[in-house]
């Protein structure tokens, strides 16, 4: 079958684009094509669109016969079901939507879906800094904090398929309110927006002066922050300081619960390289328990971003 069959279709679908990648079995993306999920109100419109962009990519390698499956990362994305469940950020997921089926009749070929950060998780697992391990956890530092967490070489999913929710565990009693309704959750802090919101918070506590205070306030993004610290700015600095230490003491009551051999970080906010990893580093090693210390390697994926979602993706179209 493997060779009557050779690739597998990857979709990354963000709340800006869906990226759909043609894969092969080493993990090579042979074709690439984008449909902005912003620009459609409903979910048909968005299929629609997304058939038209994969249609070419499908017939350059041959035809649908050739391809074994479609794998998908999703928000909200519910592994057992095929549905996407409630997702905030997207335009037409506000209630449940039949996500693998409308693609399985509409190709004629398996789909399987699973939340974004869990398809981060398996792209890690099959082609990236995971392989070989068994126990591990991937936090995704984006718009949001996600997460996929592998125990004994398996997916966590839980009994409903949305296990691992570690980005809407409450870091600050009752703090910064939360996309999701409640307040406090480490994404509040540990996310770009996050890290964006810190900053507004301390600029406006001191008048120290700081490279971010030439720019609006609410225009300040987590690239500036970066930017900032890499020239020695002291705020800049201080921003990713507490960041860090709030994730490397959430990272620490992790280990508590699966003693991973790595968490591997993924996203727009590793960019900041030492800026962010040293704190989180030196938090968790200070909150660590004794029988857990200097064990989990804190590691940054070896993915290109763009391609790591897709090849995650593309990892569930191989089961």
């Amino acid at each position: 079958m493997a060779t009557e069959k050779p690739y597998v279709i990857g979709l990354d679908l963000g709340g800006t684009n869906s990226v759909f990648g043609i894969v092969d079995a080493s993990g090579k993306i042979l074709e690439i094509g984008k449909v902005k999920t912003g620009a459609y109100e409903t979910f048909d419109e968005w299929l629609n669109a997304s058939i038209e962009c994969l249609k070419p990519m499908i017939e350059k390698v041959g035809g649908i016969e050739k391809i074994k499956a479609m794998g998908a990362g999703a928000p909200n994305g519910n592994y057992y079901k095929g549905t996407i469940e409630f997702a905030p950020n997207l335009k037409w997921g506000k209630g449940i939507v039949e996500f693998a089926k409308a693609f399985e009749e509409k190709l004629g070929i398996p789909c399987k879906l699973t939340n974004d950060a869990n398809a981060a998780a398996l792209g890690e697992m099959k082609y990236g800094a995971a392989r070989g391990m068994k126990n591990f956890i991937v936090i995704t530092l984006g718009t949001g904090v996600g997460s996929g967490i592998v125990v004994n070489g398996e997916m966590v999913y839980g009994c409903d398929g949305f296990a691992g929710e570690l980005g809407h565990v409450i870091v600050v009693p009752d703090g910064r309110q939360c996309g999701c309704g409640f307040k406090g959750c480490l994404e509040a802090y540990c996310s770009a927006t996050g890290v964006a919101r810190t900053a507004r918070e301390i600029l406006a506590k001191s008048d120290e002066p700081s490279l971010l205070r030439e720019k609006n306030p609410e225009e300040i993004e987590s690239l500036d922050v970066a930017i900032a610290a890499g020239k020695g700015d002291k705020i800049a600095n201080e921003i990713f300081e507490f960041t860090g230490e709030i994730l490397g003491k959430a990272m620490a009551d992790f280990t508590k619960f699966s003693s991973p051999e790595a968490y591997i970080f993924f996203g727009g906010l590793t960019k900041a390289g030492d800026l962010i990893m040293n704190p989180i580093k030196k938090a968790y090693d200070e909150n660590c328990l004794p029988i857990f210390r200097g064990k989990a390697k804190v590691l940054v994926s070896e993915l290109p971003d763009s391609d790591a979602a897709v090849l995650g993706a593309s990892a569930l179209g191989w089961e």
